[in-house]
């Protein structure tokens, strides 16, 4: 069985980060769940940063997958 992956999209490269999806979860609820938790995170602490959302995110059964990001093209 084949990992499902979520890109969580960044304007800085550096902030890109790549979670897996819950097993239980389907694809298609997976992105508006995460957006959801951010939401959260976000709204819970207007300090926020990448450890508090990493955090929610596994609470809710989402796992960060380390990744190296190719070279830019420019």
């Amino acid at each position: 069985m084949s990992a499902r992956l979520m890109i969580l999209p960044a304007c800085a490269p550096e902030k890109i980060r790549l979670v897996r999806i819950p097993e239980d979860m389907e694809e298609h609820e997976a992105y508006r769940h995460a957006t959801g938790v951010i939401s959260r995170v976000e709204e819970r602490n207007p300090a926020y940063g990448w450890r508090e959302i990493e955090d929610a995110l596994d609470e809710h059964g989402f796992e960060t997958v380390e990744f190296v990001l190719g070279p830019s093209l420019d």
